[in-house]
């Protein structure tokens, strides 16, 4: 299941975002990628010693964490530090799939979840698409800046070479309370309708439908 967040970050949170990675040490991406994934990997990602980091951090994250789109779609249990990419032109990621374990020894997750937010303006860079393999067929993505979108990580995917210009993007993975993809799309489906029927005020199957979210969620939910 894809899902978009719009305007994840306004205006004035994009520009502060860009003044510092503007000043940002960039380092070749494949430091940061699982063994079979470097082969396919041609970016630059701001260091993870940045003294920056904290503040990039503490616009993005806070955002993204507090969205109400995010809770409902990842029902998180962790998410890790971002990694803040740099695509200029002739570089790409080719397609693969992300390790369905990551981070340090002691603060390991499980990859459930892929985030991509768009960190500048599409009319910024020729090519550079998202392109996703869904259930669905293939899908590209290339949102505004300051959306966000929410995939699985255990779909091939890959970002097309960018043409021109220059592609920025903040990158993060969720491990859910809910392991398996279709059933959170069951539950994101069953919460859309509880919203629904509550702005008509039927009660009753209101009720049916929170009985039926709650027991799924609890049947299914991994903490």
């Amino acid at each position: 299941m894809l899902v978009t967040i719009p305007d994840l970050l306004d205006g004035r949170q994009l520009a502060a975002v860009r003044a510092e990675l503007d000043r940002g040490n960039f380092v070749d991406g494949k430091l940061t990628a699982g063994e079979r994934a470097a082969v396919h990997k041609h970016n630059l990602e701001l260091a993870a010693e940045q003294a920056s980091l904290d503040a990039l951090n503490n616009v993005v994250m806070t955002r993204l964490v507090q969205n109400p789109v995010y809770l409902r779609t990842a029902l998180p249990a962790k998410i890790c530090a971002p990694i803040y990419a740099r695509y200029t032109a002739g570089m790409e990621y080719g397609s693969h799939i992300d390790d369905p374990v990551m981070g340090p020894p002691g603060a390991r997750y499980r990859s459930d979840i892929a985030i991509t937010i768009f960190l500048n303006a599409p009319d910024d860079y020729e090519g550079g698409e998202l392109a996703i393999e869904s259930p669905h067929g293939p899908r590209e993505v290339k949102l505004p800046a300051g959306h966000a979108v929410l995939y699985p990580a255990s779909s091939y995917h890959a970002v097309k070479p960018v043409v021109s210009g220059e592609r920025l993007v903040a990158l993060t993975w969720v491990q859910s309370l809910v392991r398996r993809a279709d059933q959170r799309e069951i539950l994101v489906h069953l919460d859309q309708a509880r919203e629904a029927l509550a702005s008509d005020n039927q009660a009753a199957i209101l009720q049916h439908v929170d009985l039926s979210y709650a027991n799924l969620f609890r049947m299914w939910a991994e903490i």
